[in-house]
């Protein structure tokens, strides 16, 4: 994009910018009323951005990294609350990960990723999925595991087009993504990707709290009758 950085640092100044850059990519999907999934917790501000401008329903999809043995910010794959599941076969063979540590932590973090959901959806059902336009965001791409997961487990509800978007992204990450899905939308792809917060002036942790307040805004917005504001 033509106002961007040239250095690649600070490529954005927060999440909600992020979230408004990557909403005017999306301006052509806004006529076929898409949901638009945040990936807790860090995509979730960026993802509240994008459904606000295009006035689309903002809900959750909470992929759950797998840890490495001994090495727990090691991912060797990620998993969503309805088993949707993508591993890092590479990284396994190299390091050794044996099936029935592979098989627990799957079951762990799957676990804790319905638990999750059920906490940020604070009791509203779960979103249909088939045969809509759904976007899935996060604030960046690094190694893909927790999008890859995430539009795998969004695939089985059969949407008429699952689309990924994101800020920033590593062009290795953002190849291999484009197999998964229907379209890609990610503004810039540095060729010497840093760490997903190099590109953000601020890129302070999201907390749950403030997943769950986003949440529900949406939600009272998108469920106001047309034309008197939300509450």
């Amino acid at each position: 994009m033509d106002d961007l950085r040239d250095d690649g640092a600070h490529m954005f100044m927060d999440r909600t910018d992020g979230g408004v850059r990557l909403a005017a990519a999306l301006e052509p999907y806004r006529a076929r009323k898409p949901l638009i999934l945040g990936i807790p917790r860090g995509g979730v501000p960026v993802a509240a951005e994008v459904a606000r401008r295009l006035d689309a329903e903002l809900d959750v999809v909470v992929a759950r990294k797998l840890g490495a043995p001994g090495s727990p910010e090691l991912a060797i794959g990620a998993v969503t609350a309805n088993g949707g599941c993508y591993l890092n076969d590479r990284l396994i063979r190299e390091i050794g990960v044996r099936q029935p540590y592979i098989d627990a932590v799957i079951a762990e973090q799957s676990e804790e990723a319905r638990r999750r959901e059920e906490r940020f959806r604070g009791g509203r059902p779960m979103p249909q999925i088939a045969g809509r336009v759904v976007i899935v965001v996060d604030d960046g791409l690094a190694t893909g595991a927790t999008m890859r997961a995430a539009v795998r487990s969004v695939r089985q509800g059969k949407p008429a087009l699952l689309v990924a978007a994101v800020p920033v992204g590593a062009p290795q990450s953002c190849s291999a993504l484009r197999d998964e899905v229907d379209d890609l939308v990610c503004l810039y792809e540095p060729e010497d990707f840093w760490a997903v917060g190099f590109y953000y002036r601020h890129f302070e942790p999201t907390e749950d709290e403030q997943v769950c307040e986003l949440l529900q805004a949406a939600h009272e917005r998108h469920a106001a009758p047309r034309g008197r504001p939300a509450v």
